[in-house]
This record gives C-alpha cells, structure tokens and sequence, in this order.
C-alpha cells in the first residue's frame, strides 16, 4: 500500500490497465455465464443504497421493509406472495440455508440428503458445512432425477429431498411433483433450486409454453432458491431464499445483541448483507413488472430457437437434448467437449464444457449477430 495515496487519475489509469483483458457482457462473446450485465435501472438504485446494511436492519426498517416486499412478489410468482425468506448473495447462500433448516429441523445424528447428480456444487459445500452425507441419483434419458430410486434410497437418516428447476448443464427441470408427492408421504423437507430456472419457468408458462410444476403449487415443496441476478437482470450479488412456513427460518435464527439498531435476530449465513441488493431487486421488480420479464424471456427464447433449428441442419455439431429454456447443450462428431471449448475460447468465446457437451446460456445479453457468429466459428472449428 502507497504511503501517500495515489491520485483518482492514477488509479483510474492502473485499474484500466487491469481489467483490459475482462471480457464484457456487451461484447457477445460471453455464451457460457448464468449471469448478464444488470439493467441501467437497477445500477441507479443500487449506488443510491450503497451503504444499507441488512444485517443491521433497525437502521435501516424502510430497506428491511423493501426486502420483504421483494421477497413477496418473487414469491408470488411462485405460486404464494405470503412466502417468507431474504435476498442473500446468491444461489450458494440460499442453498446453504435450505440445508441448514432442514438439518435443524430433523436433528437426525447422521443427517443425509437426496439429490439428483445434477444438483448444484453448492450441495457438496453444504455437506462439508454442516456435515451432511450426500446421496446422489442418477438421471434418466431425459436428464431427470430417477425419482423411483429416490424413493428406494430414503432412509431414517434422510433430512430432505432436492429437485432441480434449471439444471446448470442443460436447464433440465426435474418431476418435481413426483419428489413433492413422495416428500409428502415419507414427511420428509423438499428444497427445490431454481436458482436459474426461478426468472424463467414462469415467464414461459405466461408465454404458453408447457411449463411443469416446480414451486408452492405443490405442497411438498418447502422452499426454494431464485436468483434474481441471473435472469432476474439485478446486480450482483441477489440471490433469494424462499421458505413455505415462517416457522422454517427460527430454526436457524441466532440472536444478535449488540447492534446499533437494537437486539434483533439473524437467519442467514452472512452477518453484513447488502440492503442495495434487496432494494435494486425491489425496484427492478416493480420496473419491469411481469410483461417486461416475459419480453425477456421471450427475446432469449427465440434466439435459442434460431440456434437450435440451425445447429439441427449442422452435420458436425449436434444438440444433447431440445432445450427446455435458454440452456443448451452442444456437442461436436470430431472434438472431445474440452478440445471444442478451448479452441472456442482461442477465438474469444466464453463457454463452458462438461464431460459431454459445451454449455451455452442465451442470455439478454446476447443478439442474432452473435449467434451466427458463433455457429460460424463453431462451423470452422469442428472440422
């Protein structure tokens, strides 16, 4: 660290130097992320909340107010505004508390979860957490959780059931109502992450797609993750935790006494959150209100239709499954998917591979010319 201090042109001028090489959502090039560059909108309010903090919510009872608030409408497109929960760093800390709650709630000594092997790596981070043995179920050939297994591997030790909503791979929406019926009938706590699928699924049943259930219509179904800075369009870092029943948060809610807003409790895993987050949430929501999303998901959904219907005419590349949203899975008949993704990222495409196909995710970000460009470097590349 200078001694002095350096001026704002010098650091300006070090931090351009920087991030020279950070490529931006604008550019296009960007295919693989879940995450987009927020509405101009929400920037505003976030820099005009910079300083609330959540975690000290008595100072703060109009942001306290304004993340319930949220938390009611996002909960409201999930089929029950009454919905309690927060807006927390992301799909990881919203995952993290669903565990955490339905650990407290069992109080099982050797505590197992079920989830699908597309669960999210947040499930092994909240294995090693809270010392939780995770159970893992293989897919079926529509890239679904077995839940007939699911049901076999239910034990005495089991605390919860986890179905997905928006796989990361591919966007696949597991039976989430076969999951909420065996849930039900076992008495056993059904967490569902659509952490990306959340800001998706409902919009495209609006749009007349046929969209299953996945959230509160379902009463096995005990709480869920959305994230409103994927799809949501909301700066980072917003993610959301919702639960059924207000009586699931007391079972993590530890007592603060010495705050300056007055002794309150907290129930997330971060002590310090940011009040801009829930309040740019807050104000995007009422922004852009339910017709502003689904023009949204509506413009990503034809461009993955663009893509899909010419990477189908393609005789190198091929698709892994019909997308169910704007996640879609591409594989080359030359190139192992490590081999196509590195000689994409050469030509400056951002994209993610896995053991069998490259992942793109048709973000707001992207446009048509994009999209061709990228079909014809694919074209190229897969010789």
């Amino acid at each position: 660290m200078n001694y002095e201090g350096l001026s704002k042109s010098d650091v300006l001028r070090l931090l351009k130097e920087y991030l020279k090489d950070d490529l931006t959502y604008k550019s296009g090039r960007i295919l693989g992320s879940m995450c987009t560059s927020p509405h101009s909108f929400a920037k505003r309010i976030f820099i005009k909340a910079i300083e609330k903090n959540l975690g000290d919510a008595g100072l703060f009872p109009g942001a306290m107010k304004l993340e319930q608030e949220a938390i009611s409408m996002i909960g409201s497109l999930l089929s029950k505004s009454d919905a309690s929960g927060h807006i927390v760093s992301g799909g990881t800390e919203a995952n993290l508390m669903a565990m955490w709650v339905a650990r407290n709630l069992a109080r099982k000594d050797r505590p197992e979860v079920i989830v699908p092997k597309s669960a999210h790596f947040s499930f092994d981070k909240a294995a090693n957490l809270l010392g939780l043995k995770l159970i893992k179920i293989g897919l079926n050939k529509n890239f679904q959780v077995k839940t007939e297994v699911v049901k076999k591997s239910i034990n005495n030790n089991t605390v919860a059931l986890v179905g997905v909503a928006g796989s990361t791979e591919l966007g696949t929406v597991d039976p989430i109502s076969e999951l909420s019926d065996i849930a039900l009938n076992e008495g056993i706590y059904l967490h569902v992450d659509a952490s990306f699928g959340g800001f998706v699924l409902p919009f495209l049943r609006d749009l007349g797609y046929n969209v299953p259930s996945f959230d509160f219509s379902l009463k096995g179904v005990c709480s869920i993750t959305i994230d409103p800075h994927k799809m949501g369009f909301a700066p980072i870092p917003a993610g959301g935790i919702l639960f059924r029943n207000p009586e699931y948060i007391k079972s993590i809610s530890i007592k603060v006494p010495y705050l300056s807003g007055g002794e309150t409790t907290q129930a997330t895993i971060l002590g310090t959150r940011s009040g801009a987050s829930a309040i740019a949430v807050w104000a995007l929501l009422k922004h852009m209100g339910r017709k502003g999303y689904q023009k949204v998901v509506k413009k990503c959904m034809n461009l993955t239709d663009m893509l899909v219907k010419r990477v189908k005419r393609s005789k190198k590349i091929y698709l892994v499954t019909n997308p169910i949203m704007n996640i879609v899975g591409l594989a080359s008949r030359s190139l192992e998917p490590k081999q196509l993704a590195d000689k994409l990222r050469k030509r400056g495409w951002a994209v993610s591979s896995t053991s069998t196909h490259i992942r793109l995710v048709i973000m707001p970000h992207i446009k048509r010319k994009h999209i061709i460009e990228f079909l014809s470097d694919l074209e190229e590349i897969s010789v």
